[in-house]
């Protein structure tokens, strides 16, 4: 089987993608290409796409320094740009003997908050913090990466700062316009992740982006960073803000929990916390947001590990800046964007939801 053939069915599937604005594909060897548009997976009318198309795919693309990788691990991430297309961040991988491919879309240029419909108050505020950590998490395809990619734009295109990234691998590209960008790609720019992590500080930034908040080694040099001056953002798996917290607890042993709510206190700024629900119209999806930003107030409950007490902060929405995901959820129901069914279905606390929709409201 030529190069040629499995180049130019990639080619017509990534540019399809592209065209119906699917944010991914899965290519499953031996099954038709699978796009997901509004959250939903769609199968492509086409022929099934052969393991030996897939495999010859990946290995005519994947950088030459993740080659050997690729053939001893059975997986690999990598970015590809299709010429006329756009650019993707691949993952492959094997399973049952066979190879599947999941790209991602990634868009030209960062998206801005006006393209992904959020609202920007908060997170402007939140981006112009002069250090600390700010940590933006969600699920698996919940629009992380845009959201903190959008941040870093404004960023970009407002302050005069240093920013350095650790990607794995680089998603968006910033051109630099009031600020000076590097961008590390992992196994590309740096051997490995740890590498990258001990050397930021010996770069001179003024921001750092992590592209995943992974252990508790990453964690410890952002709250280093933190304490001396620096502004750190980074993604998290975790579907709230009681969650993200947790999280975080648990990267340290039992003996240092004290020590930890002390750092953490101290050193954080706040979590952005993401869903995407469908859009009642348009077949699009609109963002929900949980916010904590981390005041006096919230900064005491951290360090007496009150953590359910920081959930009634966010219902109550006291600050004007902090808010829970019920919250967000009924502004976008009232405002038309979403449906009530898919507001109460992604809802942490559905029955407090319908109670707000019927007017009651309790702590506020």
């Amino acid at each position: 089987m030529s190069t040629t053939i499995h180049t130019e069915i990639m080619n017509d599937l990534l540019k399809l993608a592209v065209e119906s604005g699917a944010s991914d594909i899965v290519i499953k060897a031996n099954k038709p290409g699978y796009l997901r548009m509004g959250g939903r997976l769609r199968p492509v009318e086409m022929d099934p796409i052969t393991n030996e198309q897939a495999d010859g795919w990946v290995m005519e693309h994947v950088p030459a320094v993740f080659r050997d990788k690729w053939e001893r691990d059975g997986q690999v991430d990598f970015a590809f740009a299709a010429a006329d297309v756009g650019r993707f961040r691949v993952n492959g991988f094997h399973q049952r003997g066979t190879v599947s491919i999941v790209l991602r879309h990634i868009k030209s240029r960062p998206p801005t908050f006006e393209e992904l419909n959020i609202e920007s108050d908060v997170l402007i505020k939140l981006s112009q913090a002069k250090d600390g950590i700010l940590l933006v998490c969600g699920a698996t395809g919940s629009g992380k990466s845009s959201t903190m990619a959008a941040m870093m734009s404004w960023i970009n295109q407002n302050l005069e700062k240093h920013v350095v990234t650790i990607e794995d691998p680089i998603e968006y590209t910033f051109s630099d316009d009031k600020s000076l960008f590097q961008q590390r790609e992992i196994g590309i720019d740096v051997p490995n992740f740890e590498m990258a992590i001990k050397s930021v500080l010996r770069q001179n930034p003024d921001i750092i982006l992590i592209g995943e908040m992974r252990d508790r080694e990453t964690f410890e040099t952002a709250i280093s960073a933190a304490e001396t001056g620096h502004l750190v953002l980074s993604t998290m798996h975790a579907a709230t803000v009681a969650q993200s917290l947790t999280r975080l607890f648990e990267f340290f042993p039992p003996e240092q929990l004290a020590q930890a709510r002390r750092q953490i206190a101290g050193s954080l700024r706040g979590f952005v916390c993401q869903k995407l629900v469908p859009a009642l119209e348009g077949g699009g999806r609109f963002a929900a947001h949980e916010i904590m930003v981390a005041d006096a107030t919230i900064r005491n409950l951290i360090l007496e590990g009150q953590n359910d007490k920081i959930q009634q902060l966010l219902d109550s929405g006291a600050d004007g800046l902090s808010k829970s995901f019920n919250k967000d959820l009924y502004r976008l129901i009232k405002e038309g964007k979403i449906s009530k069914a898919d507001g109460v279905r992604f809802s942490p606390n559905p029955q407090a939801l319908e109670m707000n929709l019927k007017g009651i409201f309790f702590n506020s």
